[in-house]
């Protein structure tokens, strides 16, 4: 593209008729600028748009070409939204009045700015954001086991009561058993202790310490029956509730599942990385309010100009002009003005038959 058509693009882009600028040098790298600003404020919209809309259809088939669908169509809607803005502006208030026309313009412009900027922090803080949703999921994963474990904790309550007391009874009652082996081995060899006969052989004494042992060994044996019984129960029923099921996610599902969060979750983590105290979070929300302020910037940037530049000779051209074509419209007698009413043929200048036309009188009195 040439720079005598690159320029004519931005100055259609500028809202001003170029018949208009054409006739006036001085106000030609004016609009050149502001045509310019508009045409880059809606490719970041474009790309912002395509940007955020991605994860909302990322998975799904064809989510490329229906994120850059919506990114065109987005950035077209800035771009004529942008441009009707500025166009709309006319230079016939001074001071005061004119920016207070010009406030909800203003205020449009602030909101588009701050739609835009969110999907483009999103994109520069990606790393950051990845960050702070692995600690959410991680957060969020270890929480759910929690209220699983108590949840299952309290549904069975009595067969882990039972569990814990058979267990701690079993561990006792081993301890014991153990020991009464020993001392049965000691009356067997004769070995003389406080609870030993020193007599060797198998003896009364002998044959008392085996009869209490063979007695603690069958509760033993049957704590563990039952014990395993339990046991087994609970761990089925673990698998039941999906307790066994919820691990702790490793490292490798932690990047995956960042990297698949959603727009809501991302933004999510960028407000809380935005929010948080630490002097990291604190650098990072002074740099994500820079960059909104950047586009806000840039966003009403044209409109700005439009409204701190002087009446040029394009906006007096412009006055005029309606004004003439206005003046014409309401009084066809006017030179040109029969040819203007036929041109723009609007109800009010037809021959309804059986209805009077309302200027009828006012040419006669004329």
């Amino acid at each position: 593209m040439s720079d005598g058509r690159l320029q004519r693009f931005f100055w259609i882009c500028a809202g001003t008729p170029v018949e208009i600028i054409e006739k006036y040098p001085t106000e030609h790298a004016k609009y050149l600028g502001i045509g310019a600003t508009i045409f880059f404020t809606a490719l970041f919209a474009a790309l912002s748009g395509g940007y955020a809309l991605y994860f909302v259809f990322a998975g799904a088939p064809f989510d490329w070409f229906a994120s850059i669908l919506f990114g065109i169509f987005w950035g077209l809607a800035i771009f004529n939204l942008d441009r009707y803005i500025v166009s709309s502006i006319k230079k016939t208030s001074k001071g005061v009045t004119q920016f207070y026309q010009a406030s909800p313009r203003l205020v449009l412009a602030v909101l588009i700015a701050i739609v835009i900027a969110r999907p483009l922090e999103l994109k520069i803080f990606d790393k950051e954001i990845r960050e702070k949703l692995r600690e959410r999921y991680l957060a969020d994963q270890q929480a759910q086991i929690k209220r699983l474990q108590e949840s299952f904790k309290t549904k069975y309550a009595l067969e882990l009561s039972m569990i814990s007391r058979y267990r701690s009874e079993y561990d006792e009652l081993d301890k014991d058993t153990g020991r009464l082996r020993e001392e049965l081995k000691a009356e067997v060899f004769g070995d003389k202790t406080s609870t030993t006969s020193g007599v060797v052989g198998y003896g009364s004494y002998a044959k008392n310490k085996e009869a209490v042992v063979q007695a603690k060994q069958a509760r033993l044996d049957y704590l563990a029956r039952e014990l395993a019984s339990l046991e087994e129960f609970v761990n089925r029923q673990k698998g039941v509730e999906g307790i066994n099921s919820n691990l702790m996610l490793s490292d490798a599902m932690l990047d995956q599942k960042a990297s698949e969060a959603g727009f809501a979750d991302r933004n999510w983590a960028l407000g809380a990385l935005t929010h948080s105290t630490d002097d990291v979070s604190r650098s990072s929300a002074h740099a994500v309010t820079f960059i909104t302020l950047l586009i806000i910037a840039f966003e009403c940037a044209p409109l700005i100009v439009k409204l701190l530049s002087d009446a040029g000779p394009s906006d007096v051209d412009i006055r005029e002009s309606e004004a003439r074509i206005i003046a014409r419209l309401v009084n066809p007698a006017l030179p040109g003005g029969s040819h203007l009413a036929r041109r723009y043929n609007t109800p009010s200048f037809r021959s309804v038959p059986g209805r009077r036309n309302r200027f009828s009188g006012y040419r006669r009195r004329r």
